[in-house]
């Protein structure tokens, strides 16, 4: 039967420590999978705006168009991880409000 005592802070700070790696390692990777394929099609000198050129400069566009990528990878596997907590977790979440 699993422990339905909370855990000890320093369980607590691995579980957090846990969580981030796998929430930043899977979204990191599918970052770079996404600007390598993405920019494979598309060069950024070639971008516009309502008719106007981009502004940044190629690395620019790379720079933000990743942080993007990771951002959204990173909102994915975080939902992932929320949803599969099991259920325990979430009625001890309830009974704690």
């Amino acid at each position: 039967m699993k422990n339905l005592e909370s855990p000890t802070p320093s369980e607590f700070e691995s579980s957090k420590l846990r969580n981030a790696a796998l929430i930043l390692w899977p979204s990191f990777l599918a970052a770079c999978l996404l600007e390598a394929l993405v920019f494979a099609v598309v060069d950024p000198s070639e971008l516009n705006w309502s008719g106007h050129a981009t502004i940044p400069t190629r690395q620019g566009v790379y720079s933000v168009a990743f942080f993007l990528f990771w951002s959204i990878s990173m909102a994915c596997c975080g939902l992932v991880l929320w949803l599969s907590k099991p259920e325990y977790q979430v009625n001890e979440e309830d009974l704690n409000d």
